[in-house]
């Protein structure tokens, strides 16, 4: 592992290496986000503010290959800067604090970016595909082809979800006037070294990613687990469609993480984003990336 600074720790797989990149911050309720475990039993694991309201985190993941065709693949692009005032102070999001300063400041040009994957269509992931550049709405990665499930999309496109202002049409009109959408169904390779496992749980469309190296692999489980204080099995959000097929998933990516040694990516977490899991009796524990 190598570090550009404190926030984005980089992590060489072999022939790719993986960073964290900062798509912004938002509150959430903390009885939302946990689902129907007990406050007694969560705010043990993390504060809360004067609005019951959880910090979380947009951990967007670039992924650089090196040598000859060398490309560059985002995982998700947080919340975006689309937001009224009113919004704004519901989720503590702040619009300077989104993917593109966060790429500029890395020195990363957003034409650079070859391919975006998606976990999901919710706000606080596919937020920053658009933004404004005046009044006009455009695309924010002007090269890249957008990969998600269809039956996510499909959902997202008639805004079936547990809140009706997740599924946000301004993310997704200039991506259909580009006509850069890829569309997929069901696990396999979505582009070259990354691969989607169907998990759905919290969406019926969700997927999570598996991002292999020569040496290792590391997987982005995006809101199957959106922080590391998700990791028991019924630790489940109130915004999970699906909880008893969240649980499985959660289950399985887990198993599997263990069992190859591979990194995980925790899409919420702001504190220790990146770890390794361990089996631990019936389950599993988290332990520091290496």
């Amino acid at each position: 592992m190598t570090k550009t600074d404190t926030s984005s720790p980089r992590f060489d797989l072999g022939g790719v290496s993986i960073s964290i990149v900062s798509g912004g911050r938002l509150k959430l309720d903390g009885g939302a986000m946990f689902g129907i475990i007990p406050k007694p039993l969560w705010s043990r694991r993390i504060g809360v503010d004067d609005q019951n309201r959880i910090q979380l985190a947009c951990n967007c993941v670039l992924i650089e290959w090196d040598g000859p065709g060398a490309r560059k693949t985002l995982i998700e692009t947080g919340h975006g800067a689309k937001f009224a005032q009113k919004e704004q102070e519901i989720f503590a999001i702040d619009s300077a604090n989104w993917l593109l300063p966060s790429l500029v400041a890395r020195g990363i040009d957003a034409a650079q970016i070859d391919d975006v994957i998606l976990s999901h269509l919710h706000f606080d992931h596919a937020g920053g595909l658009t933004h404004y550049i005046g009044d006009e709405l455009t695309r924010t990665f002007p090269k890249a082809a957008v990969h998600a499930q269809r039956r996510e999309f499909d959902d997202a496109r008639r805004n079936f979800g547990i809140m009706k202002i997740t599924y946000r049409e301004e993310n997704y009109t200039p991506i259909d006037n580009a006509d850069a959408w890829r569309l997929h169904d069901g696990e396999g390779e979505l582009v070259p070294g990354v691969s989607a496992a169907r998990t759905a749980g919290h969406t019926h469309g969700h997927q999570s990613l598996i991002i292999r190296g020569r040496d290792r692999a590391a997987v982005f489980l995006g809101d199957v687990m959106p922080t590391r204080h998700h990791l028991g099995a019924p630790y489940n959000m109130g915004y999970d469609l699906l909880p008893i097929d969240n649980r499985d998933s959660k289950s399985r990516m887990l198993r599997q993480a263990a069992e190859q040694d591979a990194l995980i990516i925790i899409d919420h977490e702001p504190d220790h984003p990146v770890c390794r899991v361990a089996r631990d009796g019936d389950w599993y524990s988290l332990q520091p990336a290496e």
